[in-house]
C-alpha cells in the first residue's frame, strides 16, 4: 500500500484566549484543526474579527497559543525557544498586511534584504549586498532601490520587497496575512501574481489569510471559512461557488460582485454583526445571523463533519449532521 505523506503543517485543537479586566475572557480562536500539505495553498477567509489573523500569528509563533498543538514537519513547534526557534524562522516566513510596518524607517532597503543572509551566516556582508540587488531585480525593482529608505517607496513596492525577503531563504511555508488589503486595487493583482510566481518557482506552501473570497478562489487549492473563531466550512476551492453549504459561506459568496454580473442584480449583504466573543452563547455561533435557525441551533454546537470527500461543514441544517 502506498504511504500517504504527512502534512507539512498540522494545527490541532488550537485555542487563543485574551484575558480582559474583570476576569473576562475574549475567545479569539476556538478549537481549530487544519492541515497544509507540501506545495499547497490553503486560504483562510472570514470577516474582520473572525480570528483568522490571530490563527496565522500563532502558527508563525508571533502570538503564543492558549491551548493546542502546532506541528511543522512532524515536530511540535509551540514551545520552541532560542536556536531551535531561530532555525524554524528559516523554514517558515510571514508577510504582514501593512508593508510599511515590516520595515525600520532608519534601515535602507538593501540592509533589510541583506539581513537574513548575514544573521543566518549564509553569505558574507558583501555577497549579501550583491544578493539584495539581485532580489530587487527579480521582482522588477531597480537595484538602486537598495540605497533608498522605506518612505521613498510606494506601498506596492514595499510589499514586493517584503515578499522577496520572505522568500530569500527559500522557506517551506509562507504565511500571508492579508498582504494585499492595504494596497490599491490596481496593485493587488500584481502582488498576487508575484506570490503565485514565487510559489511555483520555490515550491513553497502558502497559508493565505483574506476576507476576499473572490481573490483567493483563483489561486488556492482549499478554502477554510472562519466565523467567530470557529471553522464553519472547509472545501476544495473549485467547489466553492456551487457546493458551499454553510449559510455563512453562502452569504459571503452572495456579497461578492463579479465581472459580467447584471448591474441590476442585487448584492446581498450579510445583516447584523457577529456576537460578542467575550460571552459566547450555547449552540451554533452563527445562529443570531442565520436566515433559518432551528431549535437545535440554539442549544447544540454543530460539529465540523465531512459531508463529501474533502468537504467539511459545521451546520445542523446540512444533511449528514
Amino acid at each position: 500500500m502506498e504511504r500517504i505523506p504527512a502534512p507539512l503543517l498540522q494545527v490541532q485543537e488550537v485555542y487563543k484566549e485574551f484575558p480582559l479586566p474583570g476576569k473576562q475572557v475574549l475567545h479569539a480562536v476556538n478549537g481549530v484543526n487544519l492541515n497544509i500539505n507540501a506545495g499547497e495553498c490553503l486560504a483562510v477567509v472570514g470577516e474582520s474579527g473572525c480570528g483568522k489573523s490571530t490563527l496565522a500569528r500563532m502558527i508563525a509563533r508571533v502570538e503564543p497559543l492558549t491551548k493546542g498543538k502546532v506541528c511543522f514537519q512532524g515536530k511540535a513547534i509551540e514551545t520552541l525557544q532560542g536556536e531551535a526557534l531561530r532555525q524554524l524562522r528559516k523554514q517558515m516566513q510571514m508577510i504582514f498586511q501593512n508593508p510599511a510596518g515590516a520595515f525600520s524607517p532608519r534601515m535602507k532597503i538593501g540592509a533589510f534584504l541583506r539581513e537574513p543572509f548575514v544573521n543566518h551566516k549564509i553569505l558574507s556582508r558583501k555577497d549579501a549586498s550583491d544578493k539584495a540587488r539581485q532580489l530587487l531585480l527579480s521582482v522588477g525593482l531597480p537595484e538602486e532601490y537598495a540605497n533608498r529608505y522605506p518612505h521613498q517607496l510606494s506601498g506596492g513596492e514595499l510589499q514586493r520587497v517584503a515578499i522577496v525577503r520572505a522568500m530569500a531563504l527559500q522557506p517551506l511555508l509562507l504565511i500571508c496575512d492579508e498582504p494585499t488589503s492595504a494596497l490599491d486595487v490596481s496593485i493587488q493583482q500584481r502582488i498576487i501574481a508575484l506570490l503565485d510566481h514565487m510559489r511555483q518557482e520555490y515550491e513553497v506552501s502558502l497559508l493565505f489569510i483574506s476576507h476576499d473570497l473572490a481573490l483567493v478562489n483563483h489561486f488556492s487549492e482549499r478554502i477554510v471559512v472562519m466565523y467567530l473563531g470557529f471553522i464553519v466550512e472547509s472545501m476544495p476551492s473549485v467547489q466553492l461557488g456551487r457546493e458551499a453549504k454553510h449559510p455563512y459561506t453562502r452569504a459571503l459568496l452572495q456579497a461578492v460582485f463579479q465581472q459580467g454580473k447584471d448591474r441590476r442584480e442585487k448584492i446581498h449583504v450579510l445583516d447584523g454583526e457577529p456576537p460578542n466573543p467575550i460571552d459566547l452563547s450555547p449552540g451554533c455561533p452563527f445562529q443570531q445571523r442565520c436566515p433559518h435557525p432551528q431549535k437545535q441551533c440554539k442549544e447544540v454546537m454543530p460539529l465540523l463533519r465531512e459531508i463529501a470527500p474533502g468537504h467539511l461543514t459545521a451546520c445542523h441544517l446540512v444533511p449528514g449532521h
